[in-house]
């Protein structure tokens, strides 16, 4: 059995909010997205990649890894065709991050730099891999982390939802271990709150509502410069 809770804000900086989430607790399935785009069309991007995702794994007969892999593929046509047909909506792109249940695993899905966290025994591990200028080129070309954090491409995305034909999904099978925590997050989260800071928010005995709301509080007083969304699903 799962709990989930999930709570989204625009943050102290940004007049609307282009993050969504979505929670199926009937499917076993919650997705987070970060818009982009500028207006409306960020927002835009970010629900119809969450809507198209969670149509297709409700219309599957079993849940499986190439459904998943799939509807994001669908997503993707989807958000691009959208833009290229509406010039208010053209530019526009999103993240998208999954986690669904398959029988004792947890199936989680990455575009972006929204990320899949678990949290076990004591310990916060990241699942996914930012797919970002920073983590897939600066890092690589040996820039440290200061250098990196003031770098004038630290916000470009490698890969994002809508942007292209060419779509490269990242999938990783994790064992729902007993009273294991999954956050899924967006980077107005992680980009701003310290590890340490989430793994003790985890950490505690408080209920998934009450975590999610201090992970959302911890962002906006450190900042807040982007929109936050955290959700927070954990195994009974």
């Amino acid at each position: 059995m799962l709990e989930a809770f999930g709570v989204s804000d625009p943050g102290c900086c940004r007049g609307n909010n282009e993050d969504a989430y979505l929670l199926d607790t009937g499917l076993d399935l919650y997705l987070v997205a970060d818009g982009m785009g500028g207006a409306q069309a960020g927002e835009h991007a970010s629900r119809l990649a969450i809507e198209t995702v969670a149509d297709q794994c409700r219309q599957a007969r079993e849940p499986s890894a190439e459904i998943l892999l799939s509807a994001f593929e669908l997503a993707n046509h989807r958000v691009l065709d959208a833009s290229y047909g509406d010039p208010n909506l053209h530019g526009m792109g999103t993240t998208l991050t999954a986690a669904w249940r398959l029988g004792e695993e947890m199936l989680v899905a990455n575009v972006g730099d929204s990320r899949a966290y678990v949290f076990v025994e004591g310990r916060l591990h990241v699942i996914t891999d930012d797919q970002t200028w920073v983590n897939e080129v600066g890092r690589k070309l040996g820039m440290g982390e200061t250098v990196l954090r003031n770098h004038p491409m630290r916000h470009v995305l490698t890969m994002a939802i809508g942007v292209g034909d060419a779509l490269r999904v990242q999938s990783y099978a994790m064992p729902l271990l007993r009273e294991a925590q999954f956050l899924l997050c967006s980077d107005g989260l992680h980009g701003v709150v310290d590890p340490q800071i989430i793994a003790g928010t985890l950490a505690g005995r408080r209920n998934l509502e009450d975590k999610c709301h201090s992970l959302i509080d911890a962002a906006r007083q450190a900042g807040g410069p982007d929109n936050i969304t955290a959700v927070l699903i954990r195994a009974a």
